[in-house]
């Protein structure tokens, strides 16, 4: 579900003052077709439910795996995915592009 910013840290407010677990990815380049800009958000709970987007559905599934990772590593992460990548027939761009993505935890 893609939302705006206010939307989205609220909703990460509301999940850390209920004690539960989250990450933010955050789009940091894009090359190509990317369909979602530098700065965009999604945002996941530890229950896996998630707010916002990072590529408009082509990668959201790998990208929130990723997340539930790091909120249990505390370890951030920067992924990379495009046409070229190991992950292209399970996860890719529509139209090609190439996308990275910043996630960490949120304390």
């Amino acid at each position: 579900m893609h939302a705006d910013d206010d939307t989205l840290f609220a909703n990460l407010r509301g999940w850390r003052a209920a004690g539960k677990p989250a990450a933010l990815a955050t789009v940091v380049s894009t090359w190509g077709s990317s369909p979602r800009p530098e700065g965009s958000h999604l945002a996941v709970d530890g229950d896996g439910h998630f707010i916002g987007s990072v590529s408009g559905g082509c990668i959201e599934g790998a990208v929130i795996e990723a997340a539930l990772q790091v909120m249990q590593s505390r370890q951030p992460r920067l992924l990379e995915f495009g046409v070229s990548d190991e992950q292209a027939w399970q996860v890719g761009l529509a139209c090609g592009g190439r996308v990275q993505v910043f996630v960490e935890a949120v304390e």
